[in-house]
């Protein structure tokens, strides 16, 4: 397996470049979270990366994702250099969202034009085509909405030496029926998208668990409980192959940045 100095466990989160975002980096910097995987979707631009970046001293960043329709490779490319001068080492770009009748030919025509080098940058991937583009072209994959099952055939995919880091829901919460509403909720999104629906059927779910996401396919796929519950149920990914999971916690609520839950998290999972 490959070491991109990420360690086993980090942080899946959508920030800007707002002060309360500002701080909540600095807040899981301090408290241990080697990286940061920004989520795509709350992502206002390629300056928030660098805000980020600036605003604290050591941890890293991924762009989990980039979508390749809406950030030109020209513009992923320079703010690659301009990071890498000012903070080396700190940035991996991470891409996908290449929608449309021939997303393999989009995301290699991309990579094309992308100069940022191969151990820097990792897709999206959850299709087998996708990873095997994730083998050849990046340095590995960030799939999200998988179980420990899929972790171990991707690792078969993409070879010993390729990054498998994986994005887990987590839910803070013990009591079951709390748990899995919340984690209901998110998982329901995304069963929705044409891509992750389609993944979720390959990983053996059928459409009627698609439709009324029984307790064991929420179970799969989100990690509820004590934090050693949570992290007995992330490490079944490190076990069956993965390189690194990070953390998406949901709490229910949207808006406030989770950092009470990082910290109640990190003595067992950083420790």
């Amino acid at each position: 397996m490959t070491d991109h100095q990420f360690g086993p466990f980090g942080i899946t989160t959508g920030l800007d470049s707002s002060a309360d975002s500002l701080t909540a980096a600095r807040a899981a910097e301090e408290l241990g979270y080697p990286v940061i995987w920004l989520s795509g979707g709350p992502l206002p631009g390629l300056q928030t990366i660098a805000d980020l970046v600036g605003a604290t001293t050591s941890i890293k960043f991924v762009s989990g994702i980039l979508a390749v329709v809406k950030y030109g490779a020209a513009d992923v490319s320079t703010m690659y250099a301009d990071l890498e001068a000012t903070a080396p080492g700190r940035f991996t770009v991470g891409l996908g969202g290449a929608h449309g009748a021939k997303p393999l030919a989009t995301l290699n025509a991309y990579l094309d034009e992308l100069d940022v080098p191969v151990e820097r940058r990792v897709l999206a991937a959850l299709g087998p085509r996708m990873l095997e583009l994730a083998r050849e072209r990046s340095a590995g994959a960030y799939p999200f909405l998988t179980t420990a099952a899929y972790s171990a055939e991707a690792r078969k995919v993409l070879g010993p030496d390729k990054l498998l880091a994986v994005s887990h829901l987590v839910v803070p919460e013990t009591g079951a029926d709390r748990a899995r509403a919340i984690a209901r909720d998110t998982i329901s999104f995304f069963t929705q998208i044409p891509g992750y629906a389609a993944s979720l059927k390959r990983q053996g779910f059928s459409q009627s668990d698609l439709s009324e996401l029984p307790d064991h396919m929420v179970d799969s796929l989100a990690a509820w409980g004590s934090p050693a519950d949570i992290k007995a149920k992330l490490t079944e990914h490190l076990a069956a192959g993965a390189d690194h999971v990070a953390v998406n916690v949901i709490t229910g609520v949207t808006g406030p940045q989770p950092i009470e839950h990082w910290q109640a998290l990190a003595p067992v999972l950083l420790g």
